[in-house]
């Protein structure tokens, strides 16, 4: 079994103003994140979220000690939420086995030891925990929905909520799946910061050859990165987060930070944009 894991440590806004494509990239983007037979994370210093994936093949993969969380296993004092990107996938965690099918996500509490990988492919997210809950397999009829925009903006979309109060419990993690109606591209607009709480994204269902344009950067200084199917970024506190495909896509959002109101954000007017 293969474990990889990348520190990316924090970068400051005025820093941030100076970075040319490659540095802004090689900070904020995740690409190469799914391989088969392989565990592969991503340790942000941004409230120390890792990201990640596990993609069994053929074989068992074990998620158990990870030398940068500090701690003989990664959940000790850490919380995970496991989205399934394969049509079918089996984890098994504290001699339990969950049956899982493609978008639905597995939460793990603190303290839960080795994780198991079975079949299938998953999107890992993990965050720093201060109580243990129950583990628990969220189902799509589970989630909460919340249906936003509209196709005169290219913004109609569904939002699945599964690490959410009011469906799961969590200490700080909060995690849920977007999804947009034929027609319409834009996600997050007009924009907004949480300052309180970061921000990663999995863009995915995205044919190879289309693209996600994702903006970031403070709102009076954006940027934007060209992101392709199965790939990631990581956004800091101070940034807008925001994005606009070629085609329709689907994407996986996560926060960890002060608190776990999906609703506090502080919304910024489109004049004010640059």
């Amino acid at each position: 079994m293969t474990l990889t894991t990348q520190t990316r440590y924090a970068v400051d806004p005025e820093t941030a103003k100076g970075f040319d494509t490659e540095t802004l990239r090689r900070h904020f983007h995740v690409g190469d994140l799914f391989a088969e037979g392989e565990i592969r994370l991503v340790y942000s210093h941004y409230d120390r979220l890792i990201l990640g994936s596990a993609v069994p093949a053929g074989a068992a993969l074990v998620l158990d000690h990870v030398a940068e969380a500090g701690t003989p296993s990664l959940l000790d004092r850490r919380e995970m939420g496991i989205l399934s990107l394969g049509d079918t996938g089996t984890v098994s965690v504290g001699g339990t086995r969950h049956e899982m099918a493609r978008g639905e996500v597995l939460y793990i509490g603190m303290g839960a030891g080795p994780v198991t990988f079975e079949t299938g492919r998953f999107y890992l997210l993990s965050a720093p925990a201060h109580q243990s809950y129950p583990t628990r397999l969220i189902r799509h009829a589970d989630a909460r929905r919340v249906e936003l925009g509209a196709r005169e903006t290219a913004n109609e979309r569904t939002i699945l909520q599964y690490l959410h109060p009011d469906v799961c419990p969590s200490c700080q993690l909060v995690m849920g799946v977007t999804q947009f109606a034929p027609g319409s591209i834009w996600n997050t607009m007009p924009a907004h910061v949480h300052d309180r709480r970061m921000e990663a994204y999995l863009y995915f269902d995205l044919p190879p050859e289309q693209r996600v344009f994702h903006f970031m950067g403070k709102p009076e200084e954006t940027r934007h990165m060209v992101i392709a199917n199965e790939e990631a970024i990581i956004s800091p506190p101070w940034s807008i987060h925001c994005g606009a495909g070629t085609a329709a896509y689907t994407f996986c959002w996560a926060m960890a930070g002060d608190n776990v109101d999906f609703t506090d954000m502080d919304m910024v007017a489109m004049e004010n944009l640059r």
